[in-house]
């Protein structure tokens, strides 16, 4: 009788490869960490204008301890809700903090994002430098008990950090090639898109300053025992932000006009539009993007009103300082998408 074939050895079931963490950051996961860092940019001049409207600027009278010999408040019968508000936002400072921590690792070490354009990868350390800069500049306005060009320039250096932040989104979507025009009108239409980053550039900037001097003049300058913290007339200075705010929104309609027109003229080389490609595409994303600055500008322009007509409501003003966010972000994102990159 023959003897029984032995059987087969059983080889062990395979592990499955192992990947390391560089290899987990996929574009998508840089693009949702660039966007975390954007919404937190916002976030915390949100914070840093509660911090001002509820006098806490002081609620911790040192940096970076809140109090002689502790990091955080002390809860004690006499201890107001000042210090907690400082700290709080102290707090989201760190939190911000890692978040741009992890975009710049991510943008650094993404395998798909190592033959991108150097300048991309430098702007990637811009929120991670600044948040480092503001934590240093957010101390000195403490130790130099709320000097209102102290605050007012830590007001300006957050929003130069959301419009980075907003670059950096745009640019995490497109590629490193030469930016190319989406829309090419001729004669006076052309001549404007040229103009228009510097234009708005120009008037996000003048919007912004006169807002800060004229919360700096006002009765939330962030100190409670000083009623103004600029020397200066906030009836005069609200007026001149509005004016600039009226020429931000005369520019903004001008330009709204040419891309309505340019897009509804489909392509420049004579060929019909295609709603399915990649020009036709951004072309009406750009429009998009424009409709969408009108309507965040048209509400803070309401909200401005709305709160100096009203007394400066401590609610209406907090909105307002979040509009200013938006505003630069809406900018941004709107002269941003008059080009694109392959």
């Amino acid at each position: 009788m023959p003897s029984p074939t032995p059987a087969a050895p059983v080889s062990p079931p395979s592990s499955p490869p192992t990947t390391s963490w560089r290899e987990r950051l996929t574009p998508r996961v840089t693009r949702v960490l660039a966007t975390a860092n954007l919404v937190c940019q916002i976030g915390i001049i949100l914070t840093g204008g509660v911090v001002r409207l509820t006098g806490s600027g002081l609620g911790c009278s040192t940096w970076p301890q809140c109090e002689p010999g502790e990091f955080s408040p002390v809860l004690h019968p006499e201890a107001t809700y000042h210090p907690f508000v400082e700290f709080g936002n102290r707090t989201l400072t760190g939190v911000l903090l890692v978040v741009a921590l992890l975009l710049a690792a991510a943008v650094w070490n993404a395998p798909a994002l190592r033959t991108r354009s150097r300048s991309l990868r430098l702007l990637a350390l811009t929120p991670l430098l600044g948040v480092l800069a503001q934590a240093l500049i957010g101390g000195i306005t403490v130790l130099l008990h709320l000097h209102p060009g102290v605050v007012g320039f830590h007001f300006l250096v957050s929003a130069v950090l959301v419009w980075a932040s907003t670059v950096l989104v745009v640019r995490l979507r497109e590629g490193d090639d030469a930016p190319e025009p989406v829309l090419i009108p001729s004669g006076t239409s052309g001549r404007w898109l040229r103009a228009v980053p510097a234009v708005f550039a120009v008037l996000t900037l003048a919007v912004v300053v006169l807002g800060i001097l004229t919360t700096g003049s006002g009765p939330h300058s962030g100190d409670d025992e000083v009623g103004y913290r600029f020397a200066l007339d906030p009836v005069v200075l609200a007026k001149a932000h509005a004016w600039t705010v009226w020429l931000f929104v005369a520019a903004l309609v001008a330009t709204l006009v040419v891309v309505t027109r340019a897009v509804a003229g489909g392509r420049t080389d004579n060929a019909a539009p295609d709603p399915g490609s990649a020009l036709d595409t951004a072309r009406a994303r750009a429009l998009r993007q424009w409709w969408v600055l009108l309507a965040v500008t048209l509400l803070q322009g309401a909200i401005g009103y709305a709160q100096y007509f009203t007394g400066l409501p401590v609610p209406l003003v907090a909105l307002h300082l979040l509009g200013s966010a938006l505003l630069v972000s809406a900018t941004t994102f709107a002269v941003l998408a008059l080009r694109v990159r392959s």
